[in-house]
């Protein structure tokens, strides 16, 4: 597409149950009706769970900000994220037939503007001599919880490119953004002053026991 722009959205939500649904069908963009626990429903019902997840993680950014303005600077980002999240749903719940050219989608540009976050945001983090633990602060472990989601999100998506035809960049977006919440879990740590939680074997039970 020269003209990167997508549609806007022509919809009224005049009505929130319709009961169609009741029959534990759904309908995708194209109109066919499936299952709901059809995996290609999953795979965008579990993208919508992890917008809703960044929402939440969105909010504390902008909440912190006034601790660390930078934190401002990642709200932002998590946001855009959002949009593009909603994109890559709208892309997978349509099959390849019936996508249209102007069709919200996520390509290229998104997954090489993520690359680009995480390097800018990996440059001012040390080295990882552990693996690290959910929870140096509440906006780490929030972005943590994005992190698991995005990656169930990428397992379901390569099973369903198995059986169907799925859109490259849709894969790689969904590996580089759990990539980028890892990375901006650590960096929320390094921005607000708070220590990264690593993890000690020996922590465990037996570990403390044994010493």
């Amino acid at each position: 597409m020269d003209d990167q722009t997508f549609n806007e959205p022509r919809i009224a939500l005049n009505r929130i149950y319709t009961r169609a649904g009741d029959t534990g069908q759904t309908r995708l963009v194209g109109g066919q009706r499936v299952s709901k626990d059809d995996l290609r429903i999953d795979c965008y019902g579990t993208i919508d769970e992890l917008n809703a997840c960044i929402g939440a993680a969105r909010t504390t950014a902008e909440e912190l900000a006034g601790r660390a303005e930078p934190v401002r600077t990642l709200a932002s980002i998590l946001m855009r994220v959002q949009h593009e999240l909603f994109n890559l749903g709208s892309i997978l719940a349509t099959l390849p037939e019936d996508v249209h050219a102007k069709q919200p989608r996520i390509t290229e540009a998104e997954v090489e503007q993520l690359e680009r976050e995480i390097d800018a945001a990996n440059e001012e983090l040390k080295p990882l001599r552990s693996f690290v633990l959910p929870g140096g602060n509440r906006l780490d472990a929030e972005l943590h919880i994005c992190r698991t989601v995005c990656r169930r999100a990428e397992r379901l998506l390569v099973r369903l490119a198995r059986e169907q035809t799925v859109p490259p960049e849709a894969l790689r977006y969904l590996n580089r953004l759990s990539d980028a919440l890892f990375v901006w879990s650590r960096w929320a740590n390094h921005a607000l002053g708070t220590s990264e939680t690593l993890w000690e074997p020996n922590a465990s039970a037996t570990g403390r026991t044994s010493s």
